[in-house]
């Protein structure tokens, strides 16, 4: 009798068995994240076939657009290395205090023109001081009532009277990364705490605010760490997950670990399916990084991810707008409102 083999396993139906119990709110385990992650590129379409049908089921084919002001640049105590703000940082950016209202406003008119759905305002720095916050609940309803945007802050470490207020004046989202693991941190950071991140989160949640926070891939981490933090946005139920991946900006401290050969676009496309299948309801951001290390691949991003910033980030300029949108109407998708 002829010698047997048992036949190949079926790739892509064992992602689509993952998703189909995503759909049915089973959360993602660590072995099937670390899975995500591992699995061959042979396996890749299959698996961003899986992501996609979780992000159809919430967002549809729509792409949401967000656009980002650096409010305050540089002048920060604290020593992220992935930061050009930090003061550990010998990058060469602009270097000032909080802009005008004035500039805020000016912010907001190019984030209803350029169609972005959310404008995000950021402030270096440990904390907002009390004139910070001042300067910057007095703007909201005045940037909401003229454009109708979604307001949403990076302000730093927030206490829970801090959040509140912000809510009340009318600040819909709060940006505040938890970057990694709690394992992986004090490599990334050592002038504040991974639970000082979570008790910031924790004071938003109360105030009433939404969530936003997501991470960044490519600063010497493992797998692990990455699924890591996937898995505890998950379980924070995080309206808005952005995904980094780390820019080689000269001078921040953690450049040279953009020499991890793991960090090409397959790799990327693979972290955005675990973190699409980590946070089905989540607005799932591709976010800095996405021009460098996607690459021509950009477009097969956003069949796992629903949002993308336009214009730019922190320090460093993105893809012209047109750009973008020619790339989501190639897709067949369309811009959120």
């Amino acid at each position: 009798m002829p010698e047997t083999t048992n036949p190949p396993p079926d790739l892509a139906s064992r992602w689509h068995e993952l998703a189909a119990r995503v759909l049915d709110d089973q959360r993602l385990t660590a072995d099937e994240g670390l899975a995500i992650l591992r699995s061959g590129d042979e396996e890749l379409l299959d698996l961003l076939a899986a992501a996609y049908r979780v992000r159809r089921r919430w967002w549809g084919n729509t792409v949401n657009l967000n656009y980002l002001i650096n409010a305050k640049s540089g002048h920060c105590g604290e020593d992220c290395g992935y930061c050009a703000q930090s003061r550990v940082s010998q990058a060469e950016i602009p270097r000032y205090r909080l802009v005008t209202a004035d500039e805020i406003r000016e912010g907001a008119r190019i984030a209803a023109e350029q169609n972005a759905k959310t404008y995000c305002a950021v402030i270096s720095g440990r904390s907002p001081s009390d004139a910070e916050l001042d300067t910057l609940s007095r703007v909201v309803p005045e940037v909401k009532a003229a454009f109708g945007l979604k307001i949403c802050f990076s302000v730093g470490l927030l206490s829970r009277e801090q959040a509140r207020r912000l809510k009340a004046a009318g600040v819909d989202r709060i940006n505040h990364n938890l970057n990694t693991s709690e394992r992986f941190y004090p490599q990334i950071c050592t002038t504040h705490r991974y639970q000082d991140r979570l008790a910031t989160l924790e004071n938003v949640r109360t105030a009433g605010l939404e969530i936003c926070s997501g991470g960044i891939v490519g600063m010497g981490e493992e797998d692990t760490d990455v699924v890591e933090l996937a898995l505890r946005l998950g379980q924070l139920q995080a309206e808005a997950v952005p995904v980094n991946f780390l820019l080689p900006i000269p001078g921040i401290r953690l450049r040279e670990v953009q020499q991890v050969p793991r960090l090409n676009p397959r790799y990327c496309l693979k972290v955005l399916a675990l973190f699409r299948l980590a946070n089905p309801r989540g607005e799932l951001r591709i976010a800095a990084g996405r021009e460098l290390h996607l690459g021509p691949l950009q477009p097969l991003g956003l069949y796992a991810a629903n949002s993308i910033f336009v214009g730019g980030y922190l320090t460093t300029r993105g893809q012209p707008p047109e750009d973008d949108r020619r790339m989501i109407e190639a897709l067949g998708f369309t811009i959120g409102r």
